[in-house]
């Protein structure tokens, strides 16, 4: 039994594995054909009447292992100087403002249609909302550099701000000025606390000489955000302020406290350890996706009563993202259908607890809303016919002889207003 449960995992994770390389000729998101094969390995056992113990249990750890490696994933690809400002900002709000628009807009509807209160309507109309960097960020590795980069800043702050919104209202039973005072002591506690485990991990990872030395990193990280979820801290916080100050030294060398670190061994070591991190992340993210779609049931996926619901709500979620790129002055295409929900979505929804779910969101609801994001996003994708080194800001002709090279002002500002 050992031996065919070994062979089993092995086998199936290759198949990601394939799923997730095939993605640049296909253009088919893995999760896809992750939860399809899942769902076929439960028809098997089914067929040959294998009995497995329950693993449902395992699903919110490998999501919470998961959620924690994509967002440390994200932060490490993040860069942070001044060229980026104008890009950070139009992310954020790319990330906050359709988050808050729908959930709002979710919840006035669950509360009309199905008599809800509004808190419980909004616990679960939140997790309906986010953008999952676990299947956005893979996807657009064919788009143009400024679009993959804006997809990797939004979509790792709605993972982050997504949570963060959540966890807020699901804590606070009713919302006042108290509850954001304490939210906001939280906040400086957990930056203090992200300060000193910084420059801590920063200070081993530089120093440890050990053979073994990225994973027990990995495991502090996990550790930490552990802890600091139990004392109702927002967590993700650490996890973006770790990833953000690793992956950015050379703008961070000039701070004082970075000189007890060789910033150019430490550099060299960052690099391998984005590399462990993303083929951890790679792992837990394909088991969880597998199991999800393992524990998945015939009945839940073809449910008709949710299927008009999970259109409206994707119909919707789509419209408020046209309006949010038009204010932006982001071309719709192809960064409008890039808007997937996925594992911080499943997750998020398995955190919610008996007492406050509501009749119109369930597993039915969940699984279709993502599956008709992501059909919508490789749709988005296959039709996307330009090249990346087409969809680039077009370098200006080479002047002529004597010419000089400085660009024009009309030049600087045509580059500014592309970024």
């Amino acid at each position: 039994m050992t031996t065919t449960i070994i062979i089993t995992l092995c086998s199936l994770l290759l198949i990601a594995y394939l799923f997730d390389y095939s993605f640049k000729k296909t253009k088919v998101p893995s999760v896809i054909l992750l939860l399809l094969l899942g769902w076929l390995v439960r028809q098997g056992t089914m067929l040959f009447e294998l009995k497995l113990p329950d693993l449902s249990a395992i699903l919110p750890i490998l999501g919470t292992t998961g959620l924690i490696l994509i967002v440390l994933e994200g932060a490490l690809e993040l860069e942070l100087n001044k060229s980026k400002i104008t890009l950070i900002r139009k992310s954020f709000l790319g990330a906050l403002a359709p988050l808050l628009a729908l959930s709002f807009l979710l919840t006035y509807i669950f509360e009309q249609y199905g008599g809800y209160t509004f808190r419980d309507s909004l616990i679960n109309a939140i997790p309906l909302c986010v953008i999952s960097s676990a299947i956005a960020i893979p996807s657009v590795r064919n788009l143009s550099k400024s679009n993959r980069e804006f997809v990797i800043y939004e979509s790792s702050l709605s993972d982050i701000l997504g949570v963060v919104f959540f966890n807020f209202i699901l804590r606070n039973e009713t919302v006042g000025l108290d509850s954001f005072g304490v939210f906001g002591l939280q906040l400086v506690v957990i930056c203090v606390i992200s300060f000193v485990a910084t420059i801590g991990l920063s200070f081993l990872l530089s120093k440890l000489e050990h053979h073994i030395k990225f994973v027990p990193i990995i495991l502090l990280t996990i550790l930490i955000y552990a802890i600091s979820y139990v004392y109702h801290l927002p967590a993700l916080i650490f996890i973006l302020i770790f990833g953000l100050s690793i992956g950015n030294l050379n703008e961070l060398h000039n701070l004082k406290f970075f000189d007890v670190i060789r910033t150019d061994i430490l550099n060299k070591e960052v690099d391998k350890f984005k590399e462990l991190t993303v083929e951890a992340t790679f792992l837990i993210r394909s088991l969880f996706f597998l199991l999800f779609g393992y524990l998945l049931e015939t009945s839940e996926i073809l449910n008709t009563s949710t299927l008009i619901w999970a259109v409206g709500i994707v119909v919707l979620t789509f419209s408020i993202r046209a309006i949010q790129l038009r204010l932006s002055k982001i071309p719709l295409k192809p960064l409008l259908f890039v808007a997937p929900r996925g594992l911080i979505t499943i997750l998020l929804f398995l955190y919610i607890s008996p007492e406050n779910m509501i009749g119109l969101v369930n597993k039915s609801l969940i699984i279709q809303v993502i599956v008709l994001t992501v059909l919508i996003m490789m749709v988005g994708m296959i039709t996307n016919t330009t090249p990346p080194e087409e969809e680039e800001t077009t370098k200006p002709a080479p002047a002529p002889e004597g010419a000089s090279e400085k660009p024009s002002d009309n030049q600087i500002e045509e580059e500014n207003g592309s970024n």
